[in-house]
C-alpha cells in the first residue's frame, strides 16, 4: 500500500465517521443501521466503481417513525439526489437514465398500491436497476412513429414506506426498519434544512473529491464476503464492503457486523410464507422425533402454533390438509399414503421428503424447535400432546397419528399433575382436544 493510499484510507475513515455522526443527530438509528447508511452515502458518490448497487429499504410499522426525515438527511449528503413521493412512468425512467439520479422515493406503499401503470413501471425500474446494464424498455414517439427504446435503470435508490416492499425489491435491499422514537430517551435535533445544507457542504465536497480519486481502487477491489450472507445479500453488500476495506481501521469489522446483523433481521421479517411453513414443519418433526406424520396431525400442530399464521388462515378458519398440500407443492413435496403402527395407514408425509427443501431454503443455524419463551401449550401442540389445565393442575394426553378414540365426557382422565399420568392413559382425537377446555371444564378428583 502506497503512502497516498494510506492517506486516502485515513481521510475516508474520518469521512465515514463524520457521516455517521451527522445522520444520528437527526434520526434514531442503531449502530449497524447508521454504519450501513454512511457506507451507502459514499457509495452514491463512487457509484461508477460498482457493478451492483444496494437499495436502502426504509420501512416501519407505523407513520411518524423517521422514514421521511432520513430521506431528507440523505438528500443533503448523497450524489445527484432526487427526493420524490410521486412521479410519472415517463419521468421516472428518463430521469434515472439521463442523470443517474440517486432516487429517494417516499411513500412507496402508496406508489405500489396506486395506478397500475405507475406501479408496474416503478417495479420494473427497481427490479432491473440493481445491476449495471439494467434496462427498462419504453415506447416513445407518437402515432406511426412509435418505437421501443431501452432506458438505463442502474442507479442508487432508497425506498421508504410503511410495511413491506415487494419481494423482488426487498431481495435487492439493505433493510432499515425504523420505530417511532421515545422522546424522553432518544432525543434528536430539529432539522433546519437551510442551516444543515450549509453545514454539510464540506462533507459533500470531501466525498466527491475522494470518490474521484479512489473509484479506480474500488473498481479493482474484491472484498471478503461474510459466509453468513446469501448469494444475493453478498451482491448487495459487496460495494459497501469494498468502501469499508479501503477506509481501514475499525470500518472493515463494523461493515461486516452491520451486513450480518441487518441481513439476519431482514430474513426474520421477510421470509416467504413457504419458507415459514418449511421452518414450522421442521420444528414439529424435530420436537416429536418422528420420521412420518399424518396430514391431519401435521395440520393440527401447525394450527396450534401461536406465533405462526396458520390458525388465522383463510379468515380464521385454520389451515386445512388440502391447503397444506397446495403450499408444499412448489417444493416438490406431496402427500402420500403412509403406514403407521400396525396396519394403520393415512395420508401424510415422511421426514425425508422435506430434507432437500430444508437444506435449500432454511439457514443451517435457524432454530429447529420453538424458543424457550414459547408457552407450555405451544410445546404440547408441537409434540402432539394436549395439555389440559385448571388453576392449579395439569395433565397431558398424547395424541396418536391415527386410530384415536373419541371419548365421552365421563371417560376424560382426571389427574393432579403430569407425573400421575401413566403410559396407559386414555386418548382422544385432536379435534376433541382442541375444544376440550371450552366444552368440558376439568373436574376435581
Amino acid at each position: 500500500m502506497t503512502d497516498r493510499s494510506r492517506e486516502v484510507g485515513g481521510e475516508l475513515h474520518a469521512l465515514l465517521d463524520d457521516l455517521v455522526a451527522f445522520v444520528r443527530r437527526f434520526v434514531v438509528l442503531s449502530r449497524e443501521q447508521s454504519d450501513a447508511v454512511a457506507l451507502w452515502i459514499f457509495h452514491t458518490h463512487a457509484f461508477d466503481a460498482a457493478d451492483t448497487t444496494p437499495y436502502l429499504a426504509i420501512t416501519s410499522a407505523e407513520k411518524r417513525s423517521g422514514k421521511t426525515r432520513l430521506l431528507e438527511v440523505l438528500e443533503l449528503l448523497v450524489a445527484r439526489p432526487w427526493l420524490t413521493g410521486r412521479t410519472t412512468p415517463a419521468a421516472l425512467v428518463r430521469k434515472v437514465d439521463a442523470e443517474k439520479a440517486t432516487l429517494l422515493l417516499d411513500e412507496s406503499d402508496a406508489a405500489f398500491k396506486g395506478p397500475q401503470e405507475y406501479a408496474e413501471a416503478l417495479r420494473g425500474v427497481l427490479n432491473s436497476g440493481f445491476r449495471r446494464g439494467g434496462k427498462a424498455t419504453v415506447c416513445v414517439g407518437q402515432g406511426a412513429n412509435i418505437t421501443a427504446r431501452d432506458f438505463d435503470t442502474f442507479s442508487p435508490k432508497a425506498i421508504a414506506g410503511i410495511g413491506s416492499l415487494p419481494d423482488t425489491v426487498a431481495d435487492r435491499s439493505i433493510h432499515l426498519r425504523l420505530s417511532r422514537r421515545n422522546a424522553e430517551t432518544e432525543p434528536v435535533e430539529r432539522l433546519r434544512y437551510r442551516d444543515a445544507a450549509v453545514e454539510v457542504e464540506p462533507l459533500r465536497i470531501t466525498a466527491d473529491s475522494l470518490a474521484t480519486e479512489i473509484t479506480p481502487m474500488l473498481a479493482e477491489a474484491r472484498p471478503a464476503l461474510p459466509e453468513q450472507l446469501t448469494d444475493r445479500a453478498q451482491d448487495v453488500w459487496e460495494p459497501l464492503l469494498a468502501v469499508a476495506d479501503l477506509a481501514g481501521g475499525s470500518w472493515p469489522a463494523r461493515a461486516r457486523t452491520a451486513a450480518v446483523a441487518l441481513a439476519e433481521g431482514a430474513d426474520a421479517q421477510d421470509d416467504s410464507l413457504g419458507v415459514k411453513l418449511l421452518t414450522d414443519v421442521r420444528a414439529i418433526f424435530d420436537v416429536r422425533g418422528a420420521d412420518r406424520l399424518s396430514s391431519e396431525s401435521l395440520v393440527d400442530s401447525l394450527n396450534g402454533m401461536d406465533e405462526s399464521p396458520w390458525s388465522e388462515w383463510k379468515r380464521g378458519s385454520g389451515l386445512t390438509q388440502r391447503q397444506l398440500a397446495r403450499l408444499l407443492r412448489p417444493y416438490d413435496i406431496f402427500s402420500r399414503t403412509v403406514r403407521f403402527s400396525g396396519s394403520d395407514t393415512a395420508r401424510g408425509y415422511l421426514r425425508e421428503q422435506f430434507e432437500d427443501a430444508w437444506r435449500r431454503y432454511i439457514p443451517t443455524d435457524a432454530p429447529a424447535s420453538p424458543p424457550e419463551s414459547d408457552t407450555e401449550t405451544q410445546r404440547a401442540s408441537l409434540s402432539g400432546e394436549t395439555r389440559v389445565t385448571s388453576s392449579d393442575t395439569a395433565c397431558v394426553v398424547s395424541l396418536p397419528e391415527t386410530g384415536a378414540t373419541r371419548l365421552a365426557e365421563s371417560d376424560v382422565p382426571m389427574c393432579h399433575s403430569d407425573e400421575q399420568m401413566g403410559e396407559d392413559a386414555p386418548t382422544f382425537d385432536a379435534v376433541r382436544a382442541a375444544t376440550f377446555d371450552a366444552m368440558y371444564p376439568r373436574r376435581s378428583a
